[in-house]
């Protein structure tokens, strides 16, 4: 029996764990924290359910589908509301809905005539050359700078608190440059798409009954209890022979050392440098592999009566273009999307802050974020009085965007990899954030 150390009690550090206890390994997970799931959190506050990370998982993939069946989890799985699928996005100071059928296309504003004609011609656009294009002029150069500033911009603010300039199509959306080039036009490939036998029939929206932190624990369950250390911290890892030496530091002040036939890394980039690594070949190659950015973000919970709120609350929530120059990303209507994330008669609303976009606002003290956000909401879905409920969650450094460093960051892994066999890195600093990115991350 192999033994194998993980570092790092993520989503990606638990799947590599699952994977290597499956294979028969015996492991080891080291994690710094009191608890397991990474930023996966779900909390339940005076009667409000606040999920800290991701607030769904959007389930499109067979593959990915059964590999939760074979975890035992996908039965735990809610769905979301219908309702849900409605959406907003911020135009001229009012909400308006995204279209979502040829008809409603057809009436919404939030293009103007010329921008839905400029859209319409995306089957006659020639394919891109660029090696390494932004998502920002793949969009633009497909569907239109009037669909960049209105739907580019606000969805990727709301997928990775980032700007579509910052990103790399390769990395973020590889398969829309797969879809391009094999068939020309995103139109004709999502068509053609529809055939793809790893294709659900319909994409599924899911969480779970206690918020999405039910995921990581129902992995961690899987797991023998004794081969999860929590409060335990890494700081050195030292090749020896054919073997590797992890020295860590429990709740205390006294250090123990473990020996084990591979490692595997999945802390975020930031932190891999926290780390003493000694005896490897190639160790300059952690700067290039640790060189991920990431902006500060918060998230702000607000809860009210439902009756002190005039919008219907009748969808997901809305996105704010950079162009509408608002202080907030955007707001989830979390309590729409699924059951039991407010008490009786109350609502709960997600909002965002901070992120590539407006990283300063994220840092304010909680007061003026909280009054900030609100006199947002009274403006925007005309909340009235101050909310019931107030809660700020932080995150100093959020997601690792997929940029034009990603690549130097997966070739650093892979040599790192190569040069020291029985090591191994894995993270969404390197398979992406996405959920079933994460899940789906195989090292072993």
């Amino acid at each position: 029996m192999n033994s194998t150390c993980v570092i790092g009690a993520g989503l990606t550090g638990l799947m590599s764990a699952w994977r290597a206890h499956k294979s028969g390994n015996s492991v080891t997970i080291f994690e710094s924290g009191k608890c397991t799931g990474g930023v996966l959190q779900s909390k339940n506050s005076d009667g409000f359910l606040l999920d800290y990370g991701a607030n769904t998982l959007s389930l499109r993939r067979k593959d990915v589908s059964d590999l939760m069946e074979e975890l035992g989890i996908l039965g735990r799985a809610i769905e979301a509301n219908p309702e849900a699928n409605l959406r907003f996005i911020v135009k001229n100071g009012k909400l308006v809905s995204l279209p979502h059928s040829l008809s409603s296309f057809l009436t919404s504003s939030f293009l103007s005539p010329f921008g839905k004609l400029r859209l319409l011609c995306e089957p006659f656009i020639a394919k891109g050359q660029k090696i390494d294009e932004t998502v920002a002029d793949f969009i633009s150069r497909r569907l239109g700078k009037e669909a960049l500033t209105y739907a580019g911009n606000p969805f990727l603010s709301g997928v990775y608190a980032a700007r579509p300039e910052s990103l790399s199509l390769t990395h973020a959306f590889p398969g829309l440059q797969e879809m391009e080039q094999s068939h020309g036009s995103l139109f004709k490939g999502m068509i053609k798409s529809k055939k793809d036998p790893n294709r659900l029939p319909k994409t599924r929206l899911i969480s779970f009954p206690l918020g999405m932190q039910e995921l990581t624990d129902h992995i961690s369950n899987q797991l023998p209890a004794s081969s999860i250390r929590l409060q335990s911290k890494v700081l050195k890892i030292e090749k020896i022979e054919n073997q590797w030496r992890v020295i860590i530091q429990g709740d205390g002040a006294s250090t123990e050392e473990v020996i084990c036939d591979s490692v595997i890394c999945s802390i975020p980039a930031h932190q891999l440098m926290s780390i003493e690594w000694s005896g490897l070949q190639g160790d300059e190659l952690f700067k290039d592999l640790s060189n991920a950015r990431h902006f500060p973000l918060a998230l702000v919970y607000h809860g009210y009566e439902r009756k002190n709120i005039f919008h219907p609350l009748n969808g997901f929530g809305f996105l704010v273009p950079e162009v509408e120059n608002r202080k907030i990303l955007g707001t989830l209507f979390s309590s729409t999307i699924f059951p039991g994330r407010a008490p009786n008669g109350h609502v709960l609303l997600t909002t965002f802050v901070g992120g590539e976009r407006q990283p300063d606002i994220a840092e304010w003290e909680d007061k003026k974020i909280h009054s900030m956000v609100q006199d947002e909401h009274a403006d925007l879905l005309g909340t009235s009085k101050t909310p019931f409920f107030k809660k700020i969650i932080r995150w100093s450094k959020a997601i690792p965007l997929p940029d034009q460093s990603m690549q130097t960051r997966k070739q650093a892994a892979r040599k790192l990899e190569e040069q020291n066999p029985g090591l191994f890195f894995t993270g969404s600093h390197l398979c992406g954030p996405p959920l079933p990115s994460c899940m789906q991350t195989d090292m072993i």
